[in-house]
């Protein structure tokens, strides 16, 4: 348990959220008896997922969304807009998780992801020039965690080659 103010870092967070999601799995899914309840429970499964399926098509996909510069926060009755859904359940299905994900896993992710982006630009924004995010201010804030910093140091040089490269392309094709 943490205290009132007490920092929980987001893999912990992520942690006892996917605890918390195994054990409604478990609660869902009981152990299957015989070739009868089994035969019930693929049935459930499947008028489960049916109506998920029709649920989700009632709401509009991360494709059909539209920017309306809301940027995360509650729009409209109460509902979050969803920005990385889609790109969130291609993840988790490359890490090992089912191709269809519960929707709850998925939101949970997003949450995360999207308090992780917050506060580090909070944290960009409070440091350097105030009030203004630069990418030194970002590599700065990782230069700790050696992970990060190689993937946006290796992210940082392939963007700048892709920008010699079509500097170059337009050069040829277009003359200087």
């Amino acid at each position: 348990m943490t205290t009132r103010g007490a920092v929980v870092s987001p893999a912990n967070r992520l942690r006892s959220a996917t605890s918390a999601v195994n054990e409604r799995r478990a609660e869902v899914e009981p152990p299957i008896k015989s070739n009868e309840e089994e035969d019930k429970l693929t049935t459930n499964k499947s008028s489960l997922r049916d109506s998920r399926m029709a649920d989700e098509e009632d709401e509009p996909g991360f494709d059909e969304e539209l920017d309306d510069g809301t940027s995360g926060v509650d729009v409209g009755h109460g509902r979050r807009k969803r920005l990385f859904s889609k790109e969130l359940r291609c993840m988790m299905y490359g890490f090992g998780d089912d191709q269809n994900p519960y929707t709850e896993s998925v939101d949970i992710l997003e949450d995360l992801v999207i308090e992780f982006i917050t506060e580090m630009t909070h944290k960009a924004m409070s440091i350097g020039r105030q009030g203004r995010v630069q990418v030194e201010d970002i590599v700065f804030l990782i230069r700790k965690d050696p992970r990060k910093f190689a993937r946006v140091k290796d992210l940082l040089t392939m963007n700048e080659e892709l920008k010699r490269a079509r500097k170059a392309f337009d050069e040829a094709n277009y003359g200087s």
